[in-house]
């Protein structure tokens, strides 16, 4: 009995000190209720500490982000579908503000806008997680644009050259390929050491699987990031997608790597924000649009720059006109926010001349100083000849009587037209260019028939694939010497030489 007793005792002693050491600590928790609910777009009450851009839940699944930080009620855009929600549920904060994971194991994957897998691989690890929201780099540690990203289509290299830091936007009508000629320049990166992201904004689901089926089918996922939000999914989602592929290229910048975001496209991102703001009941502007549609893409394309440490972010905005008309309002927005634009004429696609980029009303601000030196020896000549061409090509419809000097300049400008069109995928090195573009200047074409020009292109190429050193000195920026171009050109003429002799 006395055993039993001490053993009490002793559990007792046990106890008590247990209970006089737990500490009761209660965190207050906000909570709010979904008042109203409306495509996408929820009305909460309540929240009154919410931060904007701070992730919410609704119920037990749906998410959803603060927009809208009004006293009466907080604006909440879902981020998940609208039928996990209904009226009258509770809303809690998350305490965190909007975030999407970065780092190399974002590599190979095709993720949503908050990182979450879409392609039916393994759950991302757990490791670092940057918001979606960030400053753009300010000026004092930005560096000018140098160095070339080199996108292996002989008309942008050449007459439209783009820097690694750049943005440059893409614009044309519908079906006139801009997509395609996004993703050769990413596609052309294999080898370059920099970082692709495609973002896709509003794209049908066939549209997007077709564009990552193109980059597993090049082995381009290795070094390439799909964000993807689909025309299918919320608004929500397509508004963020572009904040958060820059977020994920943000990271590379910053270990100082090269990196190439693609976003596809802005012109269904800025319907999306429309959407997004009238469902918020914010005034309307121009075309319905509110009056921060600017400032919406603006902060965006802010983030791409050259980074003094190193490191660079270069933006390929694409954008779509209504009937070739550039003055539109999102159009314009964006012109005067990029650094310069290749325009895509519906009526050169139509001609098949692809690409269908129009020199005339395309522009690089950064423009030479992006390029490599060897191009600038033969850009003058070559941009000259064509632009002659353009204007003499009128008269040359009307049979009108030429003279000589006028015939040669439009047998000149009809081969480079013709040179400077361009397979789907099949890119060209510098050193590929520089002997074609050379050849031509030197008159080597103008005695061939114009439907024999492209095969003549490919047996330059084939000549000059042997000259390894001869391509590293020009892509490690070495103007191009009378000595060299003399090499070229003799390696040219040897090339063309059995097409004029019959025996091609």
């Amino acid at each position: 009995m006395s055993e039993l007793r001490d053993l009490l005792r002793q559990h007792g002693n046990r106890l008590r000190a247990q209970i006089e050491s737990f500490q009761f600590r209660l965190e207050p928790e906000e909570i709010g209720w979904l008042r109203h609910i409306e495509l996408g777009v929820a009305q909460v009450q309540g929240l009154p500490g919410v931060k904007a851009m701070e992730v919410v839940h609704c119920g037990r699944s749906a998410a959803g982000v603060a927009f809208d930080l009004d006293p009466a009620a907080v604006g909440v855009v879902l981020l998940d579908p609208e039928t996990a929600v209904q009226a009258g549920m509770p809303v809690r904060r998350s305490g965190r503000v909007l975030d999407v994971p970065v780092g190399p194991r974002v590599l190979g994957r095709v993720l949503d806008p908050l990182g979450r897998p879409l392609d039916d691989g393994r759950p991302l690890e757990a490791g670092e997680r940057w918001p979606v929201e960030r400053e753009a780099p300010p000026i004092l540690a930005r560096a000018p644009v140098t160095v070339p990203l080199l996108t292996g289509i002989k008309v942008i290299d050449a007459l439209v050259p783009i820097g690694r830091g750049q943005r440059e936007l893409i614009l044309g009508d519908r079906q006139t390929g801009k997509t395609t000629l996004a993703l050769d320049t990413l596609l052309n990166q294999h080898d370059q050491d920099v970082i692709c992201i495609y973002c896709a904004i509003g794209q049908r689901a066939q549209t997007v699987a077709r564009a990552i089926a193109r980059l597993r089918e090049r082995d381009a996922m290795k070094y390439c990031v799909v964000v993807n939000a689909g025309g299918e999914t919320p608004a929500g989602l397509q508004y963020l997608a572009p904040y958060a592929a820059t977020t994920i290229g943000e990271w590379f910048m910053a270990q100082g790597r090269d990196v190439l975001v693609i976003y596809d496209d802005l012109s269904r991102h800025a319907d999306a924000y429309r959407a997004l703001s009238l469902l918020l009941r914010r005034p309307p502007g121009r075309e319905a649009y509110p009056g921060d549609v600017f400032y919406l893409h603006a902060r965006l394309l802010e983030r791409a720059t050259h980074l003094k440490d190193g490191g660079s972010l270069t933006a390929l905005p694409i954008a779509e006109t209504q009937a070739q008309n550039l003055s539109a309002y999102i159009p314009t927005n964006l012109i005067s926010i990029t650094d310069g634009q290749l325009y895509l004429s519906p009526q050169k696609f139509q001609r098949g001349e692809l690409p269908a980029v129009d020199v005339g009303r395309s522009v690089s601000r950064v423009g030479g100083k992006a390029q490599l030196p060897a191009y600038r020896a033969v850009v003058g000549e070559l941009k000259l000849a064509y632009a002659q061409y353009e204007e003499l090509e009128t008269f040359a419809r009307f049979g009108t009587r030429l003279d000589e000097r006028t015939r040669l300049a439009i047998e000149r400008g009809r081969r480079v037209r013709e040179l400077l069109k361009q397979e789907e995928g099949d890119l060209l090195t510098p050193l590929e260019q520089l002997a074609v573009l050379l050849a031509l200047n030197a008159g080597l074409f103008d005695d061939l028939p114009l439907e024999e020009a492209r095969p003549a292109e490919r047996r330059i190429r084939d000549a000059v694939q042997t000259e390894k050193e001869t391509a590293r000195r020009i892509e490690t920026g070495e103007p191009l010497t009378e000595g060299l171009r003399q090499h070229l050109l003799q390696l040219a003429q040897q090339a063309l030489a059995p097409l004029r002799s019959g025996s091609g």
